[in-house]
Parts: structure tokens; C-alpha cells; sequence
């Protein structure tokens, strides 16, 4: 849609006196109401939605997905393994407490086409949202591995949620690089590219609970305001972090996160590069006085066999710059550790503590917390079509509008899940300037993972060009 061009020459004189009209449809902007999407997809127990299975639901939605799909979970319990391979995709419960996706599923399980966690989040399945619902593991034994979440997806968002398990890697986003079946995903203009080597994760006002290395991301991940709780006595380290493939940026970020476990429980370790920030973290006071380390076989410090040996030459040889830790503002129960202290200005550019975002932690490839909608930079024009372009993809839900310097409107007619939408003017509109865009029956919306709806911008003003 892209290539419908600028306005024909002199079909617009852009210096009509339309400041006023512009004023006018601003002023009619905001004391409109607007449109407030509804899910695209409900899921209900009790067969009022479209679908009784969370499943079944997530898999209904087309492996080529391009838009911003809701699918809204009413409360109740749904024993189910779950997997999600679209794109674009937000999976939002009713409550947090209320929507719960439980089941008994140990690692040891037979491998099936799902997967081995309750939520399956497969690679090409970039851009997910999951929020406001719990996704248990409700296996009985501490210590074995039992995923809640197993994601293998680049921009991955889970928020207002709880994540549980007494088993080791409740919470694995594993993305470790580009897939074939990833090929030409997030391509073209307006999207964002996929990251050809790890992953991007972002948590907000999670709950956390498991064993072993329960919190483990491959890539770069920020974690911000949440509660995370080991139960496993014996566990080796409740963080665990995975920043290798020879690029020093990846990074663990756990921002304002309040850290418990069983008396001397250990905080994190690695099993070659890592690069762990504890940002304004309070820590209880049975953590053990050991900080991150990287991890040498036997555990127990005892003399190695010949397979421990061939598992700490691995290690060595995959492990280039080590297990990194930063602090600030850390509060223990107990008055801390020395190697608690504050030494942001040892990492790599020194970081203030108010430098360290999530922005930051992905180095400005993305940033889940932006609120700056899509914006409209282009406008082009074909017999009774406009096409606005903007600067990423974008979804329509409803029936937006395009607001015309006449007083008259354009309706829209295509282009969802591109960077370009077409709208239709009525016969002889087609060299009235547009002004703004209308949300009253409609809207429009980024595609891309955010931590919240990004609403495009409604005026097209000298931002786009006529």
C-alpha cells in the first residue's frame, strides 16, 4: 500500500486556511468518546464465548496472523496444555486470580506436539502478550523441572499475572535465535525486526514460585515490581541466565522485585556468559551469603568424574566474559553482603540506576513501556482512496474514520496488519485535505508487543506528508 505516492501535484493547496477546521476536529476528538475495543476471541467455561478451550482458541487464529489479536479468558479453571504459534497475540483473563490455566505436567511427561510446559509459546509465535491470569504447574515434587511457561518467541510481554510451580524452570523463555520457521517473520516496512540471536523478554507485577533456576532467560530480559519465591531447600540458585553466543549486551534486569526463599537459598548462577542487574531489589534474610556464580561440576565442590569434567570443559569453552553482577539500592533483611553494595559503575558504560529501563535493557531495539502511539507520516492519495502510512504496523478494530478538511469523513477499507491503511472518500473528496483520524466507531492500534494498547495519534497535521 506503501507505493500509492504522494498527493498528485496541485490536488491540495496545503496553505487553505485550515487552522481552524484542524482546531475544531481536535476539539471534537476529545470530547468523544472512544472506541473501546472488544476481545476478538472469548473464552468460556460455561460455552457463553466462542470457545470452552484456551487451546483450541489460541490455535484458531492462523499461523500467518498479522494483527493484534485479544483473546479474553473468563474466569474459571481450565486443565489444559496450551500452545500459541500466531503472532500478535494477547491472552488476557478476566482477573489474575480468577482465570487459571492448571495442569499436573512434569518434564518427564511424554513429549507430545504442545509441548512441555502448560503454556507453550513456540517460535513463531513473536509479539505475545499473556496478563492478568495464573498459569500453574501443579506438580507435587520439589526439584524436577515442570514448566509453567516455555517460550521460544522474540518479544515475549507477561504481566499482572501469577507464574507457578514447585519444579525447576517455571518461567523459561528459551529464544536462542532465529528459526527457520521464523524466516521473513516481522519483515518489510513498518515492522520491527526479529533479533537474529536471543531473545527480548518483559515482566511486570509478576508472582513467581519454583525450585531451580526457576527464572531463567536466554537473551535480555527486564523484570520490574515482583515477587518471586524459591520452595526447593536444596535448590542451586533461584536466577539463572543465559547471555552467551559471544555478545556481551545481553542482560537479566531485576528492577524493584522482592526475592524470598528457604533458610540459605542461593540468588543466581549461570552455566556460561551472564549479566545479571538487581536494581532497588529487597532480598530476605535467609539468602545465602554467595553471590552469582558460574556454575562447576560436581555441585558439591567434591572431586569430578569424567563426565563432570567434560561438562566444565563445555562450559569453559562456551563462557567468553563470565558471570557479571551489578547492584543498587539493595535492602536486606539482615544489613547485606559485601557483594551487595552498589557498583553499577563497573558495568560497561557506567549506568545511573535511573538509566536502567527496559528501553536500556534492550540496548533501543524496543521499548514494551513506550506510550507513543503510532503516527501517521505519509498520506497518498488514488481516485476515492487515501492511504496513510505510519511509522509501524498497525491494527484496526471497529470502523475508524478520516476526518476531512470539508467537515466530511472517509471511511475505512483496508490494511490492517500492514503500515499503510486505505480509506474511502466520497465522490469529489479526493482532493480534500484529511486532518485527522476518528475513533468514535473505531481505532487503530500498534501491532507490536506493548505493556499496554499504543493508540495511534488522531491528528495527521504537518506530521504526515501531503
Amino acid at each position: 500500500m506503501s507505493g500509492l505516492g504522494q498527493f498528485l501535484s496541485g490536488q491540495i493547496n496545503r496553505r487553505t486556511a485550515i487552522s481552524g477546521l484542524l482546531a475544531g476536529t481536535a476539539a471534537a476528538g476529545r470530547a468523544a468518546a472512544r472506541y473501546q475495543p472488544p476481545p476478538d476471541l472469548i473464552v468460556a467455561k460455561d460455552g457463553s464465548g466462542h470457545f470452552t478451550s484456551v487451546h483450541a482458541a489460541l490455535q484458531s487464529i492462523p499461523k500467518d496472523n498479522r494483527e493484534r489479536r485479544i483473546v479474553l479468558v473468563r474466569d474459571g479453571v481450565y486443565e489444559e496444555h496450551v500452545r500459541v504459534d500466531a503472532a500478535y497475540v494477547t491472552l488476557r483473563g478476566e482477573s489474575r486470580h480468577g482465570t487459571r490455566i492448571a495442569l499436573n505436567r512434569p518434564a518427564s511427561a511424554p513429549r507430545d506436539d504442545i509441548g512441555t510446559a502448560v503454556l507453550n509459546i513456540s517460535s513463531t509465535a513473536h509479539d505475545f502478550v499473556a496478563e492478568n491470569l495464573t498459569i500453574h504447574n501443579t506438580v507435587e515434587a520439589a526439584g524436577p523441572h515442570a514448566f509453567a511457561v516455555l517460550g521460544r518467541a522474540d518479544r515475549t510481554i507477561i504481566q499482572n499475572a501469577d507464574i507457578l510451580s514447585r519444579g525447576a524452570d517455571t518461567l523459561s523463555l528459551w529464544r536462542q535465535g532465529k528459526s527457520a520457521a521464523e524466516a521473513g517473520l516481522s519483515n518489510g516496512p513498518g515492522a520491527t525486526p526479529l533479533t537474529e540471536d536471543g531473545g527480548r523478554y518483559y515482566h511486570r507485577d509478576l508472582r513467581v514460585i519454583g525450585s531451580v533456576d526457576f527464572i531463567c532467560p536466554r537473551g535480555w530480559c527486564y523484570m520490574t515490581d515482583c515477587d518471586i519465591a524459591q520452595v526447593y531447600p536444596k535448590a542451586e540458585a533461584a536466577f539463572w541466565h543465559d547471555g552467551g553466543n559471544n555478545n556481551a549486551d545481553k542482560k537479566f534486569v531485576i528492577h524493584r522485585t522482592r526475592i524470598a526463599g528457604p533458610p540459605d537459598f542461593f540468588l543466581a548462577r549461570a552455566h556460561r556468559d551472564a549479566q545479571f542487574f538487581f536494581i532497588d531489589c529487597t532480598f530476605s534474610e535467609r539468602l545465602r551469603d554467595k553471590p552469582p556464580y558460574l556454575v562447576r561440576y560436581p555441585l558439591d565442590g567434591g572431586t569430578p568424574t569424567e563426565k563432570d569434567v567434560a561438562a566444565n570443559e563445555k562450559i569453559a569453552r562456551e563462557t567468553r566474559f563470565g558471570v557479571r553482577s551489578y547492584f543498587h539500592g539493595s535492602r536486606h533483611q539482615t544489613g547485606g553482603f559485601p557483594w551487595l553494595a552498589d557498583n553499577l559503575a563497573q558495568a560497561v558504560g557506567s549506568p545511573r540506576a535511573e538509566d536502567i529501563t527496559a528501553r536500556w535493557t534492550f540496548a533501543g531495539t524496543w521499548d514494551p513501556e513506550s506510550r507513543q502511539g503510532p503516527r501517521a507520516i505519509a498520506v497518498g492519495v488514488r481516485g476515492d482512496r487515501y492511504a496513510v502510512t505510519f511509522d509501524r504496523l498497525v491494527t484496526v478494530k471497529g470502523a475508524p474514520e478520516l476526518a476531512l478538511a470539508n467537515g466530511r469523513r472517509a471511511r475505512y477499507v483496508g490494511g490492517s496488519g500492514s503500515n499503510t491503511l486505505e480509506f474511502q472518500v466520497q465522490a469529489g473528496d479526493g482532493a480534500i485535505a484529511p486532518l485527522a483520524l476518528v475513533f468514535e466507531r473505531g481505532v487503530v492500534i500498534g501491532s507490536e508487543a506493548a505493556a499496554e494498547l499504543a493508540f495511534a495519534e488522531t491528528m495527521l497535521g504537518s506530521r504526515a506528508s501531503l
